[in-house]
């Protein structure tokens, strides 16, 4: 069963980068997307392998691919390959970090404690965090990195964005559900509490009310993507997630 949901998950990744993405061009092995509006954001502009690619191939895929961007971000969905690319990449200048397929494996939670919004809802909160975790970013860089979230409507049937509040209304936690309720997959992503909040149990809010909206629409697999050597992969695991697989992702610049 892992494994054939592994296969499922990583069509869905597959699929869902494809439909973000403004451009897709066709390099052996895997993909490339391109989004000029977000010509910053790594996640919008890299190289996504899910297919067999020779690992000495793979730096130069990535320049040929990627060109003018600074940066780099080849993103590998297999294990496997993933870990045969991990010298070549390093040796390219890459920086490798792996990444936790983690499916739901708990009994799904009953009712919906956090609230569905509009991006707007979220864009006070968003550049907020988006200001700690990048001190360096502008304002003009902080907002288009809230505006790509927009973007993500695209990639799934289904896109939601989840907000918990406080009791005077301030958010609090938020996160996206990706929902394709025709394969019965759902991603969970996004999720983040605020760090003025944090303990408070808003937290679980998202994650809960994701699963409930994921299992209400069909959606048997659900999984999200949590760094493999991260605290929060425990916490999902406190939550009912387990880890059936592992992605890679490469770096530079």
């Amino acid at each position: 069963m892992p494994g054939s949901e592994l296969h499922v998950i990583r069509a869905f990744l597959s699929a869902f980068a494809r439909r973000r993405a403004a451009r897709v061009l066709e390099p052996p092995g895997g993909f490339a997307v391109y989004d000029e509006d977000f010509r910053h954001s790594r996640a919008d502009n890299q190289v996504v392998v899910d297919g067999a690619v020779a690992p000495e191939a793979l730096p130069g895929l990535a320049e040929e691919a990627l060109g003018r961007p600074p940066y780099r971000l080849v993103s590998v969905l297999d294990d496997d390959i993933g870990t045969a690319c991990a010298g070549p990449r390093v040796r390219a200048g890459y920086a490798r970090s792996v990444r936790a397929v983690m499916r739901h494996e708990g009994p799904v939670p009953q009712g919906r404690s956090a609230t569905e919004v509009e991006l707007d809802a979220l864009r006070v909160p968003l550049a907020r965090w988006w200001r700690g975790f990048l001190p360096g970013a502008d304002e003009e860089g902080g907002r288009r990195l809230v505006d790509r979230r927009e973007a993500r409507r695209r990639g799934a049937d289904v896109v939601r964005f989840l907000s918990a509040s406080t009791a005077d209304g301030e958010v609090a936690a938020w996160g996206d559900p990706y929902l394709d309720p025709a394969t019965g997959t759902a991603q969970i992503e996004g999720l983040v509490t605020s760090g003025a909040h944090l303990g408070c149990g808003h937290g679980d809010a998202v994650p809960t009310t994701a699963l409930r909206l994921a299992a209400d629409a069909g959606c048997g697999t659900r999984f999200l993507i949590a760094d493999a050597s991260d605290w929060p992969r425990g916490w999902y695991e406190r939550r009912g997630f387990a880890v059936i697989g592992h992605t890679h992702r490469f770096t530079r610049g």
